[in-house]
C-alpha cells in the first residue's frame, strides 16, 4: 500500500465522530478515503452530519502518532519470515468472508508467513475455517476435548479460528498445531482484541509466534492498542464472521463465548456444541445453546457432517496414520464409558481392528479398561 493511501486510510479510521458505519457510508459515496478528504464541507455533508463533516476536513490529532507507529511496525515485515501488512476493505488480502457481516471491520492488520500473504490465492480466501471457542477457565476433560477436536478438524483440511485467550482458546490453536497435515491454507487464525505489537496475555507469547509461523495473527485494532476490556466482545464477530461455523466447548451461562456464538447465528454460521455433565457450571452455556438449536456434536464427524463439500482430504503424510485413527478413536470414545458395540457404531471398525486399537491406547494410558467391558478415556494432568 501505497503511503498516501495508508494515511488516508488511518486517518478515516481515526476521525473524530465517525465511526465504521459512518466511514463505510462514505467510500460508498466517494470511492476511497482520498476522495472522502476532497470533498467540501457541502458535499460531506450531504451524506454525514454537520459535526461529522466538519472533524473530516482537519487531521485529528492522533493521525500522525498513528501513522508513524503504523509505519514502523511495517517496516519490520519481513523479519523472522514474518509478512506484517494493512488490509482495508477492498485490498486482495480482506477475507471475502467478512464483508457477509453486518458489521465488517473498516481495515486489519495482519501478521504471519509470507506465504499466506505474498500470493493473492493464499490466505483466508480460499481457507474453509471452524471457530472453536469456550471457557478461560476450562476443566481437563474440556482441555483434551478442544485439543482432540481442534486437531482432528484441521487434519481434515479445515484452518481453525480463534481468540488467543486463556483456556478453550490456547488449546484450539495448540491442537491445529500439532496436525500432521499440510495444506495451501493457515493451520489456525487468531483474532485478537489489541494492537498486533503486543500480545495479551503475555503467557501465549511463545504461542503466538507459532501461530504466526504457521497461520496468521490479525486484529482491527490500531498498532498500539491496549487490551482493553471493551475490545474483546467486539471482535467476536470477526471470529465468527470468518468461520463457516462456531463450535463451543465449556462456556458458564455469562461466558464471552456464548456472544460468539449468538453473532455467528445471526450471520448465518453452524452453531456446534459440545455437551457435558449436567452438574458443571461450564457446561451450562453448551446446554443452553443446544436447546436453542446448536448442532450437540460428540466427534469431530459430527461436525465435518455440516461440511459436506468443504473439507477435501489431503494425502496423510508418513507415518501420521496410526495417530490419525488413534485420535478418530478417542474422539469416538469421549469421556464417558462405553462399551464395543457402541464402538464399533460410532467407528465403523470391525471388533478386531477395534479391539487392536483399544489395547494400543491402553497400553499408552490413554484409554481404561473398565469391569463390564466398558472402556474409558483417560485424562492427562
Amino acid at each position: 500500500m501505497e503511503p498516501v493511501e495508508l494515511s488516508a486510510w488511518l486517518r478515516l479510521s481515526v476521525s473524530d465522530g465517525v465511526g465504521r458505519t459512518t466511514a463505510r457510508r462514505l467510500l460508498t459515496a466517494f470511492g476511497s478515503p482520498e476522495a472522502v478528504f476532497d470533498q467540501s464541507l457541502y458535499s460531506l455533508a450531504q451524506h454525514v452530519t454537520p459535526a461529522q463533516a466538519r472533524s473530516l476536513l482537519v487531521p485529528p490529532e492522533k493521525h500522525a502518532a498513528l501513522l508513524d507507529a503504523t509505519t514502523h511496525w511495517l517496516a519490520q515485515s519481513g523479519e523472522a519470515g514474518l509478512l506484517r501488512a494493512v488490509a482495508p476493505l477492498g485490498h486482495v488480502w480482506y477475507p471475502p468472508a467478512l464483508l457477509e457481516i453486518e458489521d465488517p471491520p473498516l481495515m486489519l492488520y495482519l501478521l504471519g508467513a509470507q506465504r499466506w500473504l505474498t500470493d493473492s490465492r493464499c490466505s483466508m480466501q480460499r481457507a474453509r475455517s471452524l471457530a472453536i471457542v469456550g471457557s478461560r477457565n476450562p476443566t481437563p476433560q474440556g482441555r483434551e476435548t478442544t485439543l482432540q477436536f481442534a486437531q482432528s478438524l484441521r487434519e481434515a483440511g479445515l484452518s481453525i479460528v480463534s481468540g488467543l485467550a486463556l483456556g478453550i482458546d490456547a488449546a484450539a490453536h495448540e491442537g491445529a498445531l500439532a496436525a500432521a497435515f499440510e495444506s495451501d491454507t493457515p493451520v489456525t487464525v487468531a483474532v485478537v482484541g489489541t494492537g498486533l505489537d503486543r500480545v495479551y496475555p503475555s503467557r501465549h507469547l511463545d504461542l503466538a509466534r507459532r501461530i504466526a509461523a504457521n497461520g496468521l495473527i490479525l486484529s482491527e485494532y490500531p498498532v498500539g492498542t491496549p487490551p482493553l476490556a471493551a475490545n474483546f466482545p467486539r471482535r467476536n464477530r470477526i471470529i465468527s464472521g470468518l468461520s463457516h461455523g462456531v463450535l463451543v466447548v465449556e462456556a458458564a451461562p455469562a461466558s464471552g463465548s456464548l456472544i460468539t456464538a449468538r453473532m455467528a447465528s445471526e450471520q448465518g454460521r453452524d452453531v456446534f456444541a459440545v455437551p457435558g455433565s449436567i452438574h458443571a457450571v461450564q457446561s451450562r452455556g453448551c446446554h443452553a445453546l443446544i436447546k436453542q438449536g446448536a448442532k450437540l456434536v460428540e466427534s469431530a464427524a459430527d461436525v465435518l457432517e455440516e461440511f459436506p463439500a468443504a473439507v477435501a482430504m489431503q494425502p496423510t503424510p508418513a507415518g501420521a496414520e496410526p495417530a490419525r485413527r488413534a485420535s478418530a478413536l478417542l474422539n469416538a470414545l469421549g469421556f464417558d464409558p462405553l462399551g464395543l458395540d457402541t464402538l464399533q457404531a460410532r467407528t465403523g471398525l470391525d471388533t478386531a481392528s477395534l479391539q487392536v486399537q483399544l489395547l494400543e491406547l491402553e497400553l499408552e494410558s490413554e484409554v481404561a479398561r473398565l469391569p463390564g467391558g466398558f472402556f474409558q478415556r483417560q485424562v492427562r494432568a
